[in-house]
């Protein structure tokens, strides 16, 4: 502020008055305003109350008094601002008022001369009111001050012209004590603690309490380092000189013991500064500016990022410039060049003067500029205006967007901003010259780039796709064929980009897209319209229509269909005949429509013309054959054709008519409709030609076979099938050959399902009328649609028909011939089930009484666990079907499953193999929509009409057994019986039932009890015997391992306890696996399968390593190598030939995931015989070791000259003889068990024999290969002083290995079945093939017997 006058000098007294004096001093208001004259500045400001001071007396009155001194001259100013601050405080009052003491004097404004002015300033800590300060042009030449100070006044300030306080602050300060430090100071309720914090708290209340704006001071906390006082004063800012003043008076008043440090005094203090960040939004790559002003002067400024460890120091993209300001303020800026995510965060301004330091934090946030593209779009060179969009995700005054393209072709446009939206819009327009043919389909990325005001630049790419419209061509050749030939049309487009392409007919129908193939190239496309199988329907106009957006292309090419009847609707009479040697036959073809074709009979190498003759739409075809004239012998057999020829000079052969020429004496039986024949002569005859057609219901399909008994011909067989069945059977092959199948289906369905109803009666009399409709629905479950609920309850109402209870005996008569059309019914089920969708509803369900669908279509989000029930009241049957959520969830949304439930089917499916009859129960079928990717496990509930007592078992049928006629398979299936159900848990979806096994054990018979305790406690003993082996083994290392030999026969012990101590490990796991049921996890299966083959085959290689040692220890006696070579020999045949074993296995195999089974975890018997891989070197082990040991045993009985090695070698190829000698017959005799049991029907001792073999192989080995060594017993009684022992030596050892490949019962047992071969209870051998195919797989499931 600036006045002319003289200099004059403010200041503050600060004084404490005792209320219990009577004050002396005059404290009316009295207003000395600012003079602006040149007798400017005097006066006195009056006291004013500041507060009341705790202490121990009545409360002490503070007052603060303003004075101004006015000097005439200015020299006398610093005189007296030095004498202010040299005086020391508190100042005791004089005689005439001892109560007053003078607690501070601070000097707050001083005016000095400037040329014809007097400038007047604040001094450290006061400042000039800010609703004071002016701010307009008339300042502006002086107004060069920083942020939040003013030069110029508008007004004199309300108390007077005198710089005022500055607000108030909290210091944050510490001091230390040089004083031992004890725990009981973290202890803010322990006695140190609270007297520490009294006396420092009164010694610091006597010293501060001279600083202006002093309110409080509190001790907040002790920390080690001697004694670190932190503590905190509320006051305005004081001076340096005045902050060590109030330090020198807090030493003085505290007591000495605490011995404080005067020169650790350290303050700090966070509100004193202004922080400043330019920009107030911050995005990533802007530049930032960070300010910090103080109006300490001081340019010892740093700047420190919180989430780092070091100060930021100058550098390529951090710039700090620290500066003072007018000799007032100190302004500090750190620069951050591109900043990016990770310099976001908290930044520290710390300013150090003196024992002070000013810090202020500011956090600031750097956001990524997130735009949001229009999506890639395809663009038609058609001049249509195209617009792409870019918008942020905040809305901000962007400096500029910028539009930028690059790819090989050129198309500009133009951009428009909205700066309320914070979009961008590119327009442009494509025409046929800017993308010529060459650049058709070429793609063009445009960039929109949105740049902000501080450097910040954020981009996303668009890609356009430019393509011109499609230029179509089509085989150009005319396309003429006749019925049942085949031909195509190719349709190429010169561009290659599309959205849709597809045919049509001339009358606008879409053709279904299995008639059609595309393909797409670099240049162009085309679409290929392929018939196999043409009809009279494929005869007219086509369309192939390439759709880009909203253009189209189209083509047409004109087909013309000829008529011609295909061979099997040409109906030919008779299909065999017999006629004299001497006489005649008629002959004739017939066909449905009357066309002009050329007929003519083909007899041997003759032709004849034919006859017609027509009847009503049905033209027949004649020809009279005359033994006479065309053979010249006679007996022989005569082959006649028909050939059709139509107007295109397309043909077609009949199927045979065979002639029988025999002599006229042998023949017996005669008819005219039938003709002759000898006795026990079988001929067919189509049934339309038939004496049976004399019938109002005439039977027009079909064949019907007659044979010669006596003289009479008997119907041996007939299949005809009735008129309205067989017009059924035609319709449904014309529409699995038609180009809009699809449209047709649906009232098909509808048709068949109504006239099957109405001629249920025909059905059940007419073995062929039954046949029929299973190959029509066959026929058209091949039909690639979709299949929606109206469909499926038309088919399932034609199903409920054929599987009513009085068509049953029908079904035998099909069962007698050995047909498969019981597996092709419910095979057509599944298809249908497996195509069906739900338009509307997440629930299916249709309920007839021979036939129940449930189903459930999978949505997005948290899918339901999938359970169904069946209930059958008038079969008494009941059934559920239940998929756990967790298998529900892996399925795809939109998924159907459907299960579809039959009571009486069980009674028409194939018997098995073995001649096993079904039990009373449902068979249910369960198909998913789309393919299944993650492991899969179905349970199903049954109930168990248990009239047979046998064992039930889940099977499932299996299409491919039986020459692929289909059978009952129980693979992956898992059964528990519980009272009067059986639950059945399944690893695939296959067509599931229970079959009753009676070569299986009931479940809590004692056989099974005791072959699972056999199985539990060998184990166990097996697993600690060769624990305890390594551990004798450690122990008397040293003392038997003296020789070559005795070392080398001890390392092949120590690998052979290993390796079946880690092989039977792996296979308790795996045997958790399966028989707890738990979903076979692929690799855990896979890896536990590999490591179970790598170490037993280990154990018998490393048995072949001892025999072959003793072999070569003894034969070859004069040939000695070392013992590394023996080791590496040793250990390549051990470990190496078992390793190459496995993986050659695991590497054939897995790639086709048959390396394990379906449900165990060991090698596959039924798809690969990678089991073989087991046991053939075993076996071969087993024999060479034998032979070793009858030649060993021989060359010992008989030495040669020269064979005699030293005492300690023969003692220890004695023990290997002996070793080899036991325990080679042994694994002969456990092997030769199992093979025993693989046998169906073997004897139960062979089972329970042979457990006890196998699972107690580790105690063998610690017995015979550990224990039974002399050598052994000593070194053990040399170790432990045991001499009592000695009485007790067995002279003999063996040592020898069998792996667990058999045995019996579940739990753990059934894991030695599986690696032989066979999962059940007592049987090793593998039951009849199966396929894992899911193709090959049906989805039902019953109850044999």
């Amino acid at each position: 502020m600036k006045h002319p006058g003289r200099t004059t000098l403010c200041f503050v007294i600060l004084v404490i008055y005792s209320s219990q004096v009577t004050a002396t001093w005059n404290i009316e208001s009295t207003v000395h305003p600012l003079n602006l004259q040149e007798h400017g500045l005097a006066g006195e400001e009056p006291l004013r109350q500041k507060r009341a001071v705790a202490t121990s007396h009545p409360p002490a009155k503070e007052y603060t008094v303003d004075i101004e001194i006015s000097f005439e001259n200015a020299s006398f100013l610093d005189p007296v601002k030095a004498y202010l601050n040299s005086l020391s405080f508190p100042i005791q009052g004089n005689d005439t008022d001892p109560a007053a003491n003078i607690l501070s004097i601070e000097v707050t404004t001083v005016c000095r001369p400037t040329g014809n002015e007097i400038w007047c300033s604040c001094e450290s800590g006061y400042r000039w009111p800010q609703e004071q300060c002016l701010h307009n042009l008339t300042c502006q030449e002086y107004d060069n001050a920083p942020a939040g100070r003013c030069n110029c006044l508008k007004g004199l300030p309300p108390n007077g012209p005198f710089c005022q306080l500055q607000r108030e602050i909290t210091l944050r300060m510490s001091v230390r004590l040089n004083v031992g430090f004890q725990e009981d100071l973290r202890n803010t309720s322990s006695a140190l603690y609270r007297s520490y914090k009294t006396d420092l708290e009164t010694a610091f209340w006597k010293g501060y309490s001279i600083l202006p704006g002093f309110k409080l001071v509190t001790v907040t906390g002790f920390r080690p380092g001697s004694v670190v006082v932190a503590y905190e004063i509320r006051t305005t800012t004081p001076s340096p000189g005045l902050i060590h003043r109030a330090n020198e008076l807090v030493t003085q008043n505290l007591n000495q013991t605490y011995k404080m440090d005067f020169t650790s005094f350290q303050a700090v203090t966070s509100n004193e500064t202004r922080f400043f960040v330019t920009p107030e939004i911050i995005f990533e790559g802007d530049t930032v500016t960070l300010v910090c002003e103080n109006d300490v002067l001081s340019s010892n400024v740093s700047w420190h990022h919180v989430g780092r460890h070091a100060n930021i120091q100058n550098g390529s993209r951090f710039w700090v410039y620290t500066t003072v300001l007018n000799n007032l303020t100190s302004v500090s800026r750190l620069t951050v060049f591109n900043i990016t995510l990770g310099d976001a965060g908290e930044y520290i301004c710390k300013l150090t003067m003196d024992i002070f330091e000013y810090e202020s934090r500011k956090k600031i946030n750097v956001i990524p500029i997130r735009i949001f593209p229009s999506e890639d779009t395809k663009v038609t060179c058609d001049n249509s205006p195209v617009s792409l969009n870019c918008c942020s995700e905040i809305n901000v005054n962007w400096s500029k967007v910028e539009w930028k393209q690059e790819g090989e072709i050129t198309i500009p446009g133009n951009s428009e901003a909205d700066s309320d939206s914070g979009c961008s819009r590119y327009t442009l327009k494509a025409d046929g010259s800017q993308c010529p043919s060459g650049s058709a389909g070429r793609t063009v990325t445009y960039t929109c780039e949105f740049i902000s005001f501080h450097g910040a630049r954020g981009s996303k790419n668009i890609e356009v796709t430019f393509t011109s419209v499609a230029n179509l061509t089509i085989t150009p050749d005319p396309i003429s064929v006749s019925e049942g030939q085949n031909f195509s049309i190719k349709c190429i487009s010169d561009v290659s980009n599309y959205d849709e392409v597809y045919w049509k007919t001339s009358a606008g129908i879409k053709i279904h897209q299995r008639f059609y193939t595309t393909r797409r190239y670099a240049d162009k496309a085309e679409s290929v319209l392929t018939v196999r199988s043409s009809t009279r329907e494929w005869n007219g106009t086509y369309q192939c229509i390439f759709r880009y957006r909203n253009s189209y292309s189209v083509t047409t090419k004109d087909v013309t269909v000829h008529p011609l009847p295909q061979e099997s609707n040409i109906m030919v009479d008779p299909l065999e005949a017999s006629i004299p040697c001497t006489g005649s036959h008629h002959f004739r073809c017939c066909v449905e429509e009357d066309e002009d074709y050329k007929v003519t009979f083909q007899v041997d190498t003759l032709t004849f013309p034919a006859a017609k003759e027509v009847h009503g739409k049905q033209a027949c075809y004649t020809f009279n054959f005359m033994a006479k004239s065309i053979v010249s012998w006679c007996p022989k057999h005569v082959n006649v054709f028909c050939h059709f020829t139509n107007a295109a000079n397309h043909s077609v052969r009949s199927q045979s008519m065979k002639l029988n020429l025999v002599p006229g004496e042998n023949i017996t039986c005669r008819d005219p409709i039938i003709g002759v024949g000898e006795p026990g002569k079988v001929i067919p005859k189509l049934c339309r030609f038939s004496n049976l057609s004399s019938s109002p219901a005439s039977p027009v399909g079909g064949v019907v076979t007659y044979k010669c008994v006596g003289s009479q011909w008997e119907v041996k067989k007939s299949d005809c099938i009735s008129a309205p069945i067989n017009s059924l059977l035609q319709l449904a092959k014309a529409l699995s050959k038609s180009p809009s199948q699809d449209k047709k289906l649906p009232t098909y369905l509808k048709d068949l399902s109504v006239s099957t109803d109405k001629v249920a009666h025909e059905v059940s009399s007419s073995p062929g009328n039954l046949g029929a409709i299973v190959n029509i629905l066959d026929l058209l479950s091949t039909v690639p649609i979709q299949v929606n609920s109206e469909m499926m309850m038309n088919i399932l109402s034609t199903v409920n028909v054929i599987l009513d209870k009085p068509i049953l005996s029908t079904w035998k008569v099909l069962q007698q011939q050995q047909t498969n059309h019981s597996s092709q019914l419910l095979d057509s089920v599944e298809r249908f089930s497996r195509a069906l969708r739900s338009e509307n509803s997440t629930v299916l369900s249709i309920s007839h009484t021979n036939v129940q669908m449930r189903g459930m279509v999978i949505k997005s989000g948290s899918p339901k666990p999938y359970q169904q029930k069946f209930v059958f009241s008038d079969s008494d049957l009941w059934g559920d079907v239940a998929i756990d959520g967790c298998h529900v969830e892996n399925l795809q949304p939109d998924t159907s499953i459907v299960t579809v439930a039959f009571p009486t089917l069980k009674t028409i499916l194939a018997q098995d193999t073995q001649g096993k009859n079904f039990a009373n129960s449902l068979v249910m079928t369960t198909t998913v929509s789309h393919k299944i990717t993650a492991p899969f496990r179905i349970s199903m509930t049954f109930k168990n009409n248990n009239s047979l007592r046998g064992k039930p078992q889940c099977v499932f049928w299996n299409f491919s057994l039986a020459n692929y006629t289909g059978g009952w398979d129980s693979s992956g299936c898992y059964m528990k019986v519980d009272g009067d159900s059986v639950l059945c848990s399944c690893d695939h979806l296959t067509s599931f039932s229970i079959l009753m096994s009676p070569d299986s054990p009931d479940p809590d018979s004692l056989l099974k009890i005791l072959l699972d305790i056999i199985s539990y406690i060998g184990l166990c003993f097996s697993i600690l015997s060769l624990a305890a082996c390594l551990v004798v083994e450690a122990v008397v290392w040293k003392s038997v391992t003296k020789n070559r030999t005795s070392y080398m026969r001890h390392i092949c012990i120590v690998n052979i306890a290993a390796s079946l101590l880690v092989a039977d490990i792996w296979f308790i796991v795996a045997s958790t696996i399966r028989d707890h049921h738990y979903v076979l996890n692929e690799t855990a299966c896979v890896a536990a399968t590999f490591f179970i083959h790598f170490f037993y085959l280990s154990v018998f290689f490393w048995m072949l390593t001892l025999g072959l040692m003793l072999f070569y220890r003894l034969v070859f006696i004069l040939h000695d190598s070392s013992k590394s070579i023996q080791k590496a020999i040793a250990f390549s045949l051990g470990y190496g030939c078992p390793l190459i074993i496995s993986v050659i296995t695991v590497g054939a195999t897995q790639p086709r995931e048959v390396y394990t089974r379906k449900n165990a975890c060991w090698l596959n018997w039924e798809d690969t015989k990678a089991l073989l891989a087991f046991v053939i070197p075993a076996l071969i082990i087993v024999v060479v070791n034998m032979t070793i040991t009858v030649v060993v045993i021989t060359k010992i009985l008989r030495p040669s000259i020269g064979d005699k090695p030293n005492k300690q070698e023969k003692n220890s190829l004695f023990q290997i003889t002996k070793s080899i000698g036991v325990l080679t017959p042994l694994l002969g005799l456990t092997w030769g068990f199992g093979l025993a049991t693989v046998f169906q029907g073997s004897n139960a001792v062979f089972h329970i024999v042979f457990t006890l073999l196998n699972a107690f192989q580790g105690l063998f080995i610690l017995l015979f290969g550990c224990l039974w060594d002399q050598k052994v017993q000593e070194a053990l009684l040399k170790k432990y002083s045991l001499s009592r022992w000695s009485s007790q030596h067995s002279k003999s050892t063996s040592l020898g290995s069998s792996t667990p490949v058999f045995s019996m019962s579940s739990p753990i047992s059934r894991r030695f079945n599986n690696l032989f071969g066979k999962t059940g209870t007592y049987n090793v051998s593998t039951p009849e093939t199966t396929s894992s195919s899911l193709e090959n797989t049906s989805s039902a499931y019953s109850l044999l017997n």
